[in-house]
């Protein structure tokens, strides 16, 4: 029986958040595919230019080299991994966010770089966040540019990145405070009760904070960026939607700050939602926009699942198996605490 989540005093079920993620999810296909010629999408998949796939699907593949690369280049300072095993971390993450909900592969992705390099967990959490971070700072600029020459956007989604904004603001000052002003963090954290945990999360953020370990990771983080922009523009080539790159960069930013919050595996239904309003900014029809957005799915989650599913056989284990070896990781932090 699922153990209940304590919130503010009342205890809720652990599988409502999964619930919620699948009504969003419902709701937002049965957004699309209202009026929608579904008979349509096939022959479009045909019709489409097969070199541009072709180069979209390496340009998205590349995307994880690039980001088992910064990953590697961030971590750099605290332990020396191995490429391909983090390569293969983060395919497996990525695999079990499309087929999981709630976005469990970043839990897993976590817990088996530092099972495989005897790293904490700890740390490798918070490796992930300064990615995030800086990955925020990048789409926000790609959004603001977007801003600049698009009139339309709606009202929600610009407080939706103002909010996202401010977090990412809050978050950068308090990184740079911990890297700056170690002795005062390490007499905050000494009180808590996670006081062990906490300082090695900032031995561990004082090492990757230096300046030439976060400029060499904001750089890969811009390519890993650009590839994920060439990724979209390729496909938008091979539909023969006549976009520029800078549009493919905003349809990206869009798509990814409304997908921000985690829901059903691979954000199905809000990822097509998200598409189809972001290309209506730039007056393409709402049919083709619907179809565009189950090509773009398809187009970088196939190979993705492919992928991800091999890096996951070749563990010996199988999905389920590795979210609860890495849930009990993060129990066995919890209880060290």
């Amino acid at each position: 029986m699922a153990n209940p989540i304590e919130v503010s005093g009342r205890r809720f079920p652990s599988w409502l958040p999964q619930v919620l993620g699948y009504c969003i999810s419902g709701a937002c296909l049965l957004w699309v595919l209202h009026g929608y010629p579904i008979g349509d999408l096939i022959p479009a998949i045909r019709s489409l230019d097969w070199k541009w796939v072709v180069l979209a699907v390496a340009a998205d593949l590349s995307v994880y080299l690039s980001h088992g690369w910064r990953w590697n280049t961030l971590l750099g300072p605290v332990v020396r991994l191995r490429f391909w095993r983090t390569v293969q971390a983060i395919y497996i993450g990525l695999f079990a966010n499309e087929v999981l909900p709630l976005r469990t592969g970043e839990l897993i992705r976590c817990y088996l770089l530092a099972h495989w390099n005897d790293l904490r967990l700890s740390l490798s959490f918070a490796s992930a966040a300064v990615e995030r971070l800086i990955d925020g700072f990048w789409m926000l600029a790609t959004f603001l540019i977007t801003a600049s020459f698009v009139r339309g956007i709606p009202r929600d989604l610009l407080i939706l990145v103002q909010l996202l904004g401010v977090i990412l603001f809050l978050g950068a000052a308090l990184l740079v405070w911990i890297v700056y002003h170690k002795q005062q963090v390490h007499l905050v954290v000494a009180e808590s009760r996670w006081s062990s945990t906490l300082r090695h999360i900032v031995e561990g953020l004082h090492l990757m904070g230096n300046r030439r370990t976060m400029g060499f990771t904001s750089i890969i983080s811009l390519l890993y960026l650009a590839l994920q922009v060439l990724t979209v523009y390729a496909l938008m080539k091979a539909y023969g939607l006549d976009l520029s790159f800078w549009v493919a960069g905003g349809v990206l930013a869009i798509v990814r700050f409304a997908t921000v919050v985690p829901n059903a595996p691979g954000n199905l239904g809000l990822y097509q939602v998200a598409c189809v309003l972001a290309l209506g900014l730039f007056d393409v029809e709402k049919n083709d926009a619907k179809t565009f957005s189950f090509v773009m799915f398809f187009a970088t989650v196939l190979p993705l699942l492919i992928g991800g599913a091999i890096a996951v056989a070749v563990t010996g284990l199988n999905i389920g198996e590795l979210r609860d070896r890495a849930q009990r990781g993060v129990e066995t932090v919890q209880s060290d605490a």
